[in-house]
């Protein structure tokens, strides 16, 4: 029997889906096998529509050796594993003549753990465990949850959080889970030979496709301890998310009640005079983050680093005795041992990063008082270390010893890839180099029309936006277009506090049409709620420049306030912009309107999800069409008509809801 090709193996699993075969696809699935085949890199922009996904994995089960598909988010993750694979595995398998097995895997984090479950947590303030069950009252909310989690724990297969439906708090949830560093390890655990997590990882041994998650790509690449089986390719989707995912997973952090944390669980198994010397270290820390101002700190103050250092050394010297400390009186010691070395750790290696410095590290104090108020508690205060850059750990760690397929839809910036390359590690398109990876650049499209589907509307009248400065003239054209639109609008803001006050003002000025605003109800709430009333609007900030997809009548106006520029005081983006600068570069470029690129890409994509939708997304801030850049912005968005005629705009959005209703009336 001849091999099959792979024309025919993408026929097979876009009739399996339901799909349609796309042009786009085609030429997708042909360049990633050709990447597999060759073992180069490619960046895949793959407008919505195209049926990426399709595009990627079946090459990718046709090539026969594992494959690692990473993504960012827990939607398409289960799109993936629950959908996607099985029937597409289902399709191919005559073609193939094999049944490529495939395994979700994630942080240990997230699959429930039976030692936690049956033998209780660790208590901070009283030796050896506690019963989490009888601890908690049977009719709060946390006592419910861990009743439902019991039970569930029985019927589950996977263990994993997100098959638990509906879910449970976080609260609830750290009750019965375990961080890696907690973990007893398999050998040593009563439950070793039934853990969840254990399974999960033995079953993506065995799978051809293993899907998880950035995060995990990034522990993997960061730690030096594998976490994901060894792999010849890796498909990176959602990759536009890549390097922030990557960020946060190398960021450190410490505060207050972190530290005291520590000191409380290792307490009880240490000798009094290095509890002592861990406690004082810890009260010296605190009363300085009580003092302290947010903000960058380009050299750490003298008595920081005198409290950061004396951190360390009551830490180490903690660790050291908690590894030669035996207490019989302790119940379960091992999983009480476990804990406390894993919090005491994490406090030693933050603050030796921060005092040994590195000038590729920013280093930042931050306040967080979710109030909002004056009300401000020093508890709520963080010292924080993060990679100025993360590229060359990327160009080092993901791109050596195999071929890498990034995806997403919005990769292209500015006309080329060469933005994202950069944040990536790489040099730029075609670029020669013995130590640079190689790659290519692909744009495969959209199926959509987007010049007569869309409508781009800059509000060229308006005054020029000011840090958060009072913004009448742009609620009255907000309020305006919301009229002309029947409703229908998702309103995408630069900060909660923009959203917030928008809402407040245009539920006083519009009653008829319902404002739902992010942080009101649960972000999946708030997208069934918007998607299910053509006259409502629904108002957020960032996740939901990327969270909302909503096909139809529903959204048909979208609304960007300002550009989303980070904010200039932002300490890790600013140190990255004025890194670019001293090295001769344009920060602003490469840093702030890249970053603002990227995002308005992601949000104009929320408008037209699919072949018959219909809108206008509305910039309301004039230096798109006035400042410099805004040329290269314009140019990361879809290709949708370009106008700032207020009047045009209104009759458009106007026609466009009087054929949506007259479509819903019959």
């Amino acid at each position: 029997m001849t091999k099959p090709s792979l024309p025919e193996l993408l026929h097979a699993a876009v009739t399996a889906v339901g799909g349609t075969e796309r042009p786009g696809q085609v030429t997708m699935a042909e360049s990633v096998a050709r990447a597999i085949d060759d073992g180069s890199h490619l960046l895949v922009q793959a407008g919505t529509g195209t049926g990426k996904s399709l595009g990627y994995l079946v090459p990718a089960l046709a090539h026969g050796e594992r494959v690692v598909v990473a993504t960012a988010t827990l939607a398409l993750q289960r799109q993936l594993v629950e959908r996607d694979l099985p029937r597409t595995v289902d399709a191919l398998h005559p073609l193939l003549r094999r049944r490529p097995e495939f395994a979700m895997l994630k942080g240990r984090s997230n699959y429930l753990c039976l030692h936690r479950l049956h033998e209780g947590v660790p208590q901070d303030e009283e030796e050896g465990l506690f019963d989490q069950f009888e601890a908690a009252a049977p009719t709060s909310k946390l006592g419910q949850d861990l009743l439902r989690l019991r039970d569930w724990s029985d019927e589950t297969e996977s263990g994993d959080r997100d098959d638990l439906t509906p879910g449970v708090s976080d609260k609830a949830w750290a009750q019965v889970s375990v961080s890696s560093r907690e973990c007893l390890g398999a050998s040593k655990c009563a439950y070793g030979a039934e853990c969840f997590a254990e399974m999960a990882r033995e079953r993506a041994k065995l799978a051809e496709v293993v899907v998880t998650n950035h995060a995990l790509l990034a522990i993997d690449a960061i730690e030096g301890a594998p976490v994901l089986p060894p792999h010849e390719v890796l498909i990176v989707d959602e990759a536009h998310e890549l390097v922030s995912r990557v960020t946060g997973v190398a960021t450190g952090e410490l505060t207050p009640g972190q530290v005291n944390r520590a000191v409380r669980r290792a307490a009880k198994l240490i000798d009094e005079k290095a509890a002592d010397q861990l406690q004082t270290a810890a009260e010296g820390f605190e009363r300085l983050m009580e003092l302290a101002l947010p903000g960058r700190l380009e050299e750490i103050p003298e008595d920081l680093g005198y409290a950061l250092a004396a951190l360390r050394d009551a830490a180490r010297t903690v660790i050291s005795a908690i590894g030669t400390t035996r207490d019989k009186s302790v119940q379960d010691e091992d999983a009480v041992r476990k804990q406390a070395l894993a919090s005491v750790e994490t406090v030693h290696d933050v603050a030796e990063r921060i005092v040994n410095g590195s000038e590729w590290d920013v280093v930042w104090y931050e306040r967080n008082d979710p109030r909002g108020g004056a009300a401000y508690r020093y508890s709520g205060a963080s010292v924080r270390v993060a990679p100025m850059s993360v590229s060359g750990l990327l160009r080092e760690k993901l791109f050596a010893d195999r071929s890498v397929v990034l995806t997403s839809a919005t990769l292209k910036l500015g006309g080329d890839f060469n933005g994202v390359g950069a944040s990536l590690g790489l040099a730029p398109e075609g670029t020669e180099g013995e130590d640079l990876p190689q790659w290519k650049g692909l744009d495969v499209g959209s199926p959509f029309d987007y010049p007569k589907q869309g409508i781009l509307y800059v509000a060229k009248h308006l005054s020029r936006p000011a840090r958060d400065g009072d913004r009448a003239d742009m609620l009255d054209e907000l309020t305006e277009l919301i009229q002309a639109a029947g409703g229908r609008t998702l309103g995408l803001f630069s900060s909660m506090r923009g959203a917030q006050q928008a809402a407040e003002e245009l539920r006083v000025r519009i009653p008829e049409f319902p404002i739902l605003l992010q942080g009101e109800e649960t972000l999946g709430e708030l997208i069934k709620n918007f998607a299910a009333d053509p006259k409502t609007c629904l108002f957020g900030t960032l996740s939901l420049w990327q969270g909302v997809d909503v096909p139809g009548p529903s959204c048909q106006l979208v609304v960007m306030d300002k550009i989303p520029f980070p904010r200039p005081d932002d300490p890790l983006m600013s140190a990255r912009q004025k890194a670019v600068e001293d090295a001769g570069g344009n920060g602003f470029m490469a840093v702030a309107a890249t970053h603002a690129a990227l995002l308005m890409a992601q949000g104009a994509g929320r408008l037209v999800r699919a072949s018959g939708d219909r809108g206008v997304v509305a910039v309301l801030d004039q230096r798109l069409a006035t400042a410099r850049y805004g040329g290269y912005l314009k140019t990361s968005l879809p290709d949708f008509w370009y106008t700032t005629d207020r009047n045009q705009v209104r009759k458009s959005l106007a026609a466009i809801d009087a054929a949506a209703r007259q479509a819903e009336a019959e």
